[in-house]
């Protein structure tokens, strides 16, 4: 690590810009996702709808008691994921603010809340409720685990960049 004339390293710099850059990325995904999801309701409301049904897995009686069917149901889970991502994506762009700004306190909390809103979302929510318990990788059609996964793993990565850069900048200002 080089250090300047201030005892703050290179890394100190350059980490709360990858901050502020990847908190923005995924801030600005998100909300592309949610924006989609508002105006072209009726794609993934479909999904979800299959999903929540079961309606291409395996069949297996073991497990079709699961089955959501009831299509108020389905629109009301479909329509919290929405508002989810909505929370999510503002959430998000604040935490971007104010990593642009240099508030790392507001900067850390915001991103922190948005990237774990992300990760239950699509850990929770998309991996392990609806591949698991509703059978989402028994689906040739209706599998969305490979993009929650990359949603899930990203949202992770940006989360420690943004743990390391607001632990370094405050290494550095305690100096």
């Amino acid at each position: 690590m080089t250090t300047s004339t201030s005892g703050i390293t290179q890394t100190s710099r350059v980490l709360p810009l990858t901050a502020t850059l990847l908190t923005g990325t995924v801030a600005l995904y998100i909300a592309l996702v949610a924006f989609g999801n508002i105006t072209d309701f009726g794609t993934n409301q479909q999904f979800v709808r299959h999903v929540l049904a079961m309606d291409d897995t395996f069949k297996d009686d073991d497990l079709m008691w699961r089955a959501v069917t009831s299509k108020g149901l389905q629109d009301a889970a479909y329509v919290a994921i929405i508002a989810w991502e909505t929370v999510a994506a503002v959430v998000l762009t604040a935490g971007t603010w104010f990593w642009a700004r240099r508030d790392l306190a507001r900067a850390h909390t915001f991103s922190t809340y948005g990237l774990l809103m992300l990760m239950l979302l699509f850990g929770a929510g998309f991996i392990a409720i609806g591949g698991e318990w509703f059978s989402m990788w028994q689906s040739k059609t209706w599998n969305g685990l490979e993009a929650a996964t990359r949603v899930f793993v990203l949202s992770g990565i940006v989360l420690l960049v943004d743990l390391l850069a607001y632990r370094e900048a405050r290494r550095d200002t305690a100096a």
